[in-house]
This record gives C-alpha cells, structure tokens and sequence, in this order.
C-alpha cells in the first residue's frame, strides 16, 4: 500500500513555500491583518485548527498500516494487540482465530466492510470542508462587516456637513478628518477578505493531498480484500456471509 509519509511531505513543504511567501509580504500582511486584528485573530485560528485536521486525517492512516502488515505477515503465533479505529468493520468482520492473511470473505461480506471504511473516511473529510466554507464564510462576514461600518461612517460625515456659516477650509479639514472611518470600515472588509479566501485555498490544497492518502489507502485495501474474496464458491461449498475459512 502507498505510504503516506509522501503526502506528509508535499503538505509540509506547499506550507513552507506559504510562509515563506508571507515573510516576504510580511509588511503589507500585517497592515491588513491590524486592519481588523480580532476578526482576523479568528481567521487565523480557523486556519490553524484545519491545518492541524487535516494533518491529522493523514497521520490515522499509520496505525491502520500497521495493523495490516502485522496481520499479513503470516506469522500464526502473532496476535493482533490493538483494534484498529478506521477498519474497525474489518476488525469486526474477523474473528479471534483469524489473525493471518489465510481468509476468505463473501462478495456481500466485501462490500459491507468496504462501505463501513469508506463513510469514514467520509466522515473525516466533512469536518476540512466545513473548515473551508467557514474561512468563506468569515471573509465576506468580515466584508458586509466592514461595509455596514463604511456606510454608517459615511452618512455620518455628510449629515455633520455645513456649507453655510463656516468657512470652506474648516469645513474640507472637518470632512478629511471624518473619512479617516470610513476609510478603516474598507480596510477591515477587505483584510478579511483577504485572509478567508487565502486561508481557504490554503485548507482547500491540504484537503485534495488528505484525500488522495485516504484513497490511495482505500484502494490498497480493496485490491488486498477483493483477493480473498469468494467471488464463486468451490463445488459443493456454501459461504455465509459473515463466515470466514480458512483455506489451509
């Protein structure tokens, strides 16, 4: 089976090659960042939980690696200690006394157990795709947010407006002074924008590797079942389908 420390590489080194960009950008990244600094703050700790999901989603194939090159290895006096999280319908599937690659499962029996791993994995990857659409989602909040205020600076200004008794130099210097809010309204919406998007393709590219782990690991484990499977039974044999036999 493909070994997923490839896919930790790529992940690590698509996440240098981001920081380093944004060292080199670190001046106008941290203007847009204090645009804003706590609604970008959570941003931020979006972006980091996702990362730290998705890493995760990866470092879980290990163990279950494990277990199945401990199962294939043939050896009858090896025992299986720990029962594995993600083919736990696998695990369930066999008994006690079948602890070696000598097994065989019925067609009905292999698309149940495959299905079982398959939502699973599902399952984990619904959690980075939330993360994803909730960094869209908190750039345009943040956007609308920093409109709303735009729009509410500006009114201000103009209804503080009066041509009429003051002289056009305090009146301009008045009217300078009072887009200053507006103005930072802008800068939030747009940090924000910034941030969600970036932080979302960013996800979005670690998510495509996750899955690609998880898929290289899924048909791995089909071609490795689908070879034990009783696809026509011998002459004069009846599977059940939840029974295993062993051939030797």
């Amino acid at each position: 089976m493909s070994n997923p420390k490839h896919t930790l590489f790529w992940m690590t080194t698509f996440l240098a090659v981001v920081t380093v960009v944004c060292a080199l950008l670190f001046k106008p990244l941290q203007s847009a960042f204090l645009a804003n600094w706590v609604f970008n703050l959570v941003i931020l700790c979006v972006l980091l939980v996702g990362i730290v999901i998705t890493y995760r989603q990866v470092i879980v194939l290990f163990p279950e690696l494990r277990w199945i090159a401990q199962f294939r290895t043939g050896n009858a006096g090896l025992s299986v200690l720990q029962e594995p999280r993600l083919l736990k319908p696998l695990a369930r599937q066999l008994n006690d006394d079948a602890k070696r690659d000598r097994f065989s499962l019925s067609t009905l029996s292999l698309r149940t157990v495959l299905d079982g791993i398959h939502s699973r994995m599902d399952e984990q990857r619904e959690i980075t795709r939330y993360f994803i659409s909730l960094l869209i989602f908190l750039g345009l909040l943040g956007t609308f947010w920093g409109l709303l205020g735009t729009i509410n600076a500006v009114g201000a200004v103009i209804v503080d407006l009066d041509m009429g008794q003051e002289d056009f130099g305090k009146v301009f210097g008045r009217l300078q002074a009072g887009l200053l809010e507006p103005l930072q309204g802008m800068g939030t919406a747009f940090s924000s924008s910034l941030l969600g998007l970036g932080g979302s393709l960013i996800l979005g590219f670690l998510d495509i590797q996750a899955g690609h782990a998880q898929n290289r690991f899924y048909d791995g484990l089909e071609e490795w079942l689908t070879g034990v499977t009783n696809l026509v039974g011998r002459a004069g044999e009846v599977y059940d389908e939840n029974e295993l036999t062993d051939p030797s």
